[in-house]
């Protein structure tokens, strides 16, 4: 699905997709957060492109986040770092900006289709210290030794073989603890569940935070 208030931007994005058939097809046009919402209830999206450069911003991407599981792309003409982090901290799996070719933009959807975050490595270590800082000051010992608790020895693993290497892949992961990346994904629905989160980016500052890196 795309949500943009500009409709040439919108029209060609879903263009864009629909040319990408049958590994890709378009799932609608919104051009509000109101918009979006109404689509979204009403069918399955696995990703959504958000473009932000409107007056609603990255609010949108909030908007968006609260309201879906599906994953969230951002898209803008802004260069500015701290704009990209924030809409990645407000919900979005990741950001391309409009002067990137039309490949990068693609590559972008099937990424985080697949359960990856689309950033570069500057932007993940802000990104994760950022996530820390926000968790650390929110966090309650009770309830988290709790979380943790239910974690089995695999999912342990999986956790601390994730917050080992930010940069790695899910087939990379996957290999280094010998297992399917299905299988792979599978344990990080069940961590995701349990500890209350929704991404790697936060499971890694998680990890780190609660001592879980080295487990």
């Amino acid at each position: 699905m795309v949500m943009s208030e500009f409709p040439l931007v919108a029209w060609g994005l879903e263009q864009l997709v629909a040319g990408r058939a049958p590994l890709m097809r378009p799932g609608g046009v919104a051009k509000s957060v109101a918009e979006a919402t109404a689509l979204l209830n009403a069918g399955t999206h696995d990703v959504v492109i958000v473009d932000i450069d409107g007056e609603a911003g990255l609010a949108a991407v909030a908007g968006i986040h609260t309201c879906t599981r599906s994953r969230i792309l951002a898209l803008t003409s802004e260069h500015d770092v701290a704009l990209h982090d924030a809409a990645v901290l407000a919900g979005a799996c990741g950001i391309v900006r409009k002067t990137e070719p039309v490949e990068t933009l693609l590559k972008a959807i099937e990424c985080v289709h697949g359960g990856e975050v689309w950033v570069d490595r500057m932007a993940a270590g802000r990104i994760f210290l950022e996530l820390a800082r926000r968790k650390k000051a929110e966090s309650q010992p009770g309830p988290e030794t709790a979380r943790i608790g239910l974690l089995t020895r695999k999912e342990r693993l999986t956790v601390a073989e994730v917050a080992r290497d930010a940069s790695a892949t899910p087939l990379q992961i996957a290999e280094r603890l010998h297992i399917s990346e299905n299988t792979l994904r599978n344990h990080l629905t069940s961590i995701y569940a349990k500890l209350g989160l929704v991404n790697r980016l936060e499971l890694h500052a998680y990890a780190h935070r609660h001592g879980l890196a080295a487990s």
